[in-house]
């Protein structure tokens, strides 16, 4: 039953217009994958410092323990956390594991209710250049655990939400940009 209350939740805060491409590369017993990107003129750097320094601009308040996007951070090195503080209160989103500055940020865990619900992944940014010298964004997160309702549902849902926290971070960067 709560399996079914956490898809729900999931469905009502998904965004109807996203600008990410967003993709389920496959889906299995004990877990999914899934991939989004999103391109802009911005360079690698900015578009990274954009990401690492500013994750209260661009990652939606209402994915955040607390209700406020202003108490994340990302802190950029092997061991550091995408962690949420809010005064006593504070959580882990994700662990850093791998930085090759510019290029990919991996992080470790399990994001929001997959958190509560046992299941961990690897969520990868990458950042590169295409042919026509835009910065391309991709972000894949791979989940496994065991879910006794199925990943066929829930990956499509998680799939989403990840597009419109790309989505967010492609328009905080389309912002700056613009100034």
């Amino acid at each position: 039953m709560q399996i079914k209350k956490t898809i729900a939740s999931l469905l009502v805060s998904v965004s109807c217009c996203l600008t990410a491409q967003a993709e389920v590369l496959s889906v299995a017993e004990h877990g999914f994958i899934i991939e989004n990107s999103i391109t802009t003129d911005a360079s690698q750097q900015e578009a990274w410092r954009a990401l690492i320094d500013h994750p209260d601009k661009w990652w939606p308040a209402d994915h955040t323990w607390w209700g406020k996007a202003e108490n994340l951070s990302i802190d950029e090195q092997a061991g550091g956390c995408f962690c949420e503080i809010s005064g006593n209160n504070s959580a882990e989103h994700m662990r850093i594991s791998f930085v090759d500055q510019y290029n990919l940020l991996r992080m470790t865990g399990g994001l929001g209710p997959l958190q509560g619900m046992g299941m961990h992944g690897a969520l990868d940014w990458s950042f590169s250049v295409s042919e026509e010298g835009k910065t391309q964004i991709s972000l894949k997160y791979t989940v496994t655990g065991i879910n006794p309702g199925g990943y066929d549902t829930l990956a499509p849902i998680v799939d989403k939400v990840q597009a419109q926290q790309l989505a967010g971070l492609l328009n905080f960067i389309n912002a700056q940009q613009d100034k």
